[in-house]
């Protein structure tokens, strides 16, 4: 039943317009070099969605595709908690179309992106846009944004989203990687970061309590990057998140 239901994720297209912005070539290093001598792993030019996957995209997806709304989503591909903040099967009901959009699994984000001519960025991808501050592509050793940065972590999640693309963008162009929610990405689960979970704790709870632990990290850029791989291994496909959205990747164009 899965390969089928797989299948149909991956079956979808649409001519939505994303803005994207080029970002790359550049170099990641991971928290967990792969193999002895990867502690730098390069990564190709892409594009990179400016901003989160909105409620009101979202609601354009699932009109176009009932079968990825609510109460229609096999239990396989999405939790109990999937879009459960949403008026209705069609309707967010939020004040605003343009929060982003969460409660979203990884296999509804894939499905999104394929209807919209992309992908999930992967792990790589994402960290390197990640990385960039407003003037500089590289911030990550900066204290002053890594710590802007676990200031956001410790924070409890808002009764309801601001709006995206309020801030500066960053180097790259891109909007909100930092400070709204947490984001898919395509190889989540490829992690070397094993989260034990035996105390119940679920993906929210480890980011609020998160910071905490950040503050008294002794290379807090190395932890903030930890911090993130640790809750994307604490999660499954199936995953429905209130703090975790996502948004969308593409291939570079051919020059």
């Amino acid at each position: 039943m899965i390969p089928q239901l797989l299948a149909m994720a991956g079956a979808l297209w649409s001519p939505i317009d994303t803005e994207r912005v080029d970002v790359g070539p550049g170099e990641w290093r991971p928290v967990y070099p792969p193999s002895p001598g990867e502690d730098v792993i390069p990564v190709k030019a892409f594009q990179l969605a400016v901003y989160p996957v909105t409620v009101g995209d979202y609601e354009l997806f699932v009109e176009a595709h009932p079968e990825w709304q609510r109460g229609r989503v096999d239990g396989a591909l999405a939790g109990d908690l999937y879009l459960s903040r949403w008026a209705g099967p069609t309707r967010a009901g939020m004040s605003s179309p343009d929060v982003p959009v969460t409660e979203v699994s990884w296999f509804a984000a894939r499905a999104y992106c394929r209807w919209a001519g992309g992908r999930l960025p992967t792990e790589a991808e994402w960290e390197l846009a990640g990385a960039a501050d407003e003037t500089r592509t590289d911030a990550s050793r900066d204290p002053a944004f890594v710590k802007r940065i676990l200031d956001w972590y410790s924070r409890p999640n808002p009764v309801e989203w601001p709006a995206v693309g309020q801030g500066e963008p960053n180097a790259w162009g891109a909007h909100d990687l930092h400070g709204m929610v947490w984001e898919w990405v395509d190889d989540f689960n490829a992690s070397l970061v094993n989260v034990d979970n035996r105390d119940g704790k679920g993906a929210d709870e480890l980011r609020f309590c998160g910071g905490g632990a950040a503050a008294a990290a002794t290379d807090k850029a190395d932890y903030a990057a930890f911090l993130r791989l640790a809750l994307r291994s604490s999660l499954e496909g199936r995953s429905t998140v209130r703090s975790l959205g996502f948004r969308c990747a593409f291939d570079a164009e051919e020059p």
